[in-house]
């Protein structure tokens, strides 16, 4: 059999040689079977810690974090394919963070870089308390602090005040001056991903097995770690534009694939389809934990022990589109709660039918779930009276659930392309953008305007080279009707806050998490600092995957016949930060969070 895991968590064995050692070993074998990894290194002693065994001092997590660099690049999955993927998580208290932030950087000295890996913050509500409110924070070495990642909540507030107290800190700074360095490393590389520890903690139906102590390479998987378990999860996407139908159209002469919003009226989204579908999806990847190919031991025990799984969308931009619905509208935004709760629903109502027959997954006794608590209860949320909720309730608390883990919308970046649908949960980039193969470079434009468009007859080759000219956005074009331009807005023209109230919506349908990415034109510390603190505050469990930011600036657009626009102004005009801070000093910086923190619903630089 295949090794068919996507995902894989680890955690560090041990803050020794040897627990080094065995930890980079496994992540070699994992990533030469395709896997991608997430490591956390909370435990590792910070730079200058005493070494009892050879009476030196430690170099910290940068050197050992080179090793795992250079493993990533070594181990490319077999005859130069991709090369190993590893994110690593560290909470903002390690004694090493400021290193750890810098090690993604352009600049800088090689021997404190680790460009090839990915980087995580693992972040306590408590961080994010003390720069609301600009309060100290005190940075820990874990061998000289011990047991911070091994607790959370107010276990960890306990611990962590008692070290202070204890005067146990190697450092004390004003909790600000690391979140500015925070952002500053998301505005110039993309990283770190924002995680939420608590949420993570809180919100999660595998809590009776430990704390949980990072996410995965694409932080929607939320699973426990120790040194004898490695956490896995098999996934799946499900393509939801395939569920839009035609009123009137019986389902076996339906065509397989629509285009445009035109239409849109005599359409509907098929739920039950939805639901069937789902439930297949959950028998499936249930059956692939049974028969998998595992390449560590450390993998088997645990996938066979909580066997948690994974499912996802793909599409649903395009099945706003096909339905008529702006992405930011209230009727889309009722949809995708809409169609996580079905998903929701149907995987553990899946999962109970498989328990009945084969008995819940090993650990079920003491989960949240086997107390009657199911996702959307830890969000205070009372689900929609579509589905018989209390009845699957009923059921789960005779028999329980197969599964400890079900949902978790990853990026589809790749299979999202097999049908043509656009990734996850996202909203398009662009309109029209030029994608790379071997055989060359052509214009791809979004099937759904290009078909919409056409029908109206105002499809042209001078209307093409406007969009291109205007980065594939199109609102600014008076042929194009007005109701068009809402449907077909890009990410970068829809408020990001709206995008997290989304994730919001449909998080509470989520068991593990989302790889939600933050996309901004100009990113400065207040737009930022607003989005993180309003991601946080609505509890969220990955506050952000990537940061997307676009060029400073435009580069001459050489394929563009220049001819067919009627354009003012300057051709290369400039567009925004992609990295670079404006030169802006200390306090104009402290002035924008201080509003964007104690004003955050009416802050206008959350609407960015």
């Amino acid at each position: 059999m295949m090794q068919l895991s996507s995902c894989f968590l680890i955690c560090m064995k041990d803050d020794s040689i040897e627990g080094i050692y065995d930890t980079l070993k496994e992540c070699a074998v994992i990533s030469k079977s395709a896997g991608g990894i997430g490591v956390s290194v909370h435990n590792i002693r910070a730079t200058g810690s005493y070494i009892r065994g050879t009476n030196g001092t430690s170099n910290g997590i940068v050197p050992m974090l080179r090793v795992f660099n250079d493993t990533a690049r070594y181990v490319d999955q077999g005859g130069g394919k991709r090369k190993g993927a590893f994110a690593v998580y560290l909470e903002p208290w390690h004694a090493d963070i400021f290193e750890f932030l810098d090690l993604r950087k352009n600049h800088g000295k090689e021997e404190n870089r680790a460009r090839d890996l990915f980087f995580a913050l693992w972040v306590p509500d408590l961080f994010m308390q003390r720069v609301q409110n600009n309060e100290d924070w005190s940075l820990f070495c874990p061998n000289e602090a011990p047991g911070l990642a091994d607790c959370w909540g107010e276990k960890f507030e306990e611990l962590y005040k008692k070290y202070e107290k204890a005067g146990k800190a190697k450092k004390v700074i004003p909790a600000q001056t690391l979140w500015f360095d925070i952002l500053k490393a998301q505005i110039e590389t993309g990283t770190p991903y924002m995680l939420y520890k608590d949420s993570c903690n809180r919100k999660s139906n595998q809590q009776n097995l430990g704390t949980i102590k990072s996410s995965n390479l694409c932080t929607e998987i939320i699973e426990f770690t120790s040194p004898e378990e490695t956490a896995v999860c098999n996934l799946a996407s499900i393509a939801l534009p395939r569920f839009v139908r035609e009123k009137g159209v019986p389902i076996e002469s339906h065509p397989s694939k629509l285009a445009g919003s035109n239409g849109s009226k005599n359409r509907y989204f098929d739920f039950d389809k939805l639901g069937e579908v789902t439930s297949t999806v959950t028998f499936n990847l249930n059956k692939i934990i049974d028969m998998n190919y595992y390449p560590v031991e450390t993998a088997r025990r645990s996938n066979m022990r909580h066997r948690p799984i994974g499912i996802g969308v793909q599409g649903l931009a395009d099945t706003f589109m096909l339905l008529g619905m702006a992405f930011d509208s209230p009727e889309a935004q009722q949809l995708n709660r809409d169609i996580f709760e079905t998903i929701y629903y149907h995987a553990l109502k899946a999962s109970a039918e498989l328990a009945a027959k084969e008995g819940p997954y090993e650990t079920y006794e003491g989960s949240p779930v086997s107390k009657g608590i199911i996702q959307p209860d830890m969000w205070n949320v009372v689900p929609s009276t579509r589905w018989n909720w209390p009845t699957l309730r009923e059921t789960i608390s005779k028999v329980g659930v197969r599964n400890s883990l079900l949902v978790a919308p990853m990026p589809t970046a790749s299979t999202s392309q097999i049908l043509g649908n656009n990734e996850c949960f996202e909203p398009y980039t662009s309109n029209i953008y030029s994608r790379r193969v071997l055989s060359g470079e052509f214009v791809v434009v979004n099937k759904h305007l290009l078909h919409d468009l056409t029908e109206m007859g105002i499809w042209t080759p001078a209307l093409k080279n406007k969009i291109i000219y205007e980065d594939g956005s199109i609102q600014k074009m008076e042929e194009i009707p007005d109701d068009l331009k809402a449907i077909y807005k890009t990410v970068w023209e829809i408020k990001q806050k709206t995008l997290v109230d989304m994730a919001v919506d449909r998080g509470c349908y989520i068991d593990q998490s989302q790889s939600l990415n933050v996309h901004m034109d100009q990113p400065n510390f207040a737009k930022l600092t607003s989005l993180h603190f309003h991601a946080w505050s609505k509890g969220l469990k990955t506050g952000m995957y990537y940061l997307r930011t676009r060029a400073a600036a435009d580069a001459i657009k050489f394929t563009v016949d220049t001819g067919f626009l009627k354009v003012n102004g300057d051709a290369n005009g400039t567009n925004g930060t992609n990295g670079k801070l404006a030169e802006e000093d200390d306090e104009a910086k402290m002035a924008q969070v201080v509003c964007s923190l104690s004003n955050r619903e009416e802050c206008l630089a959350c609407g960015s």
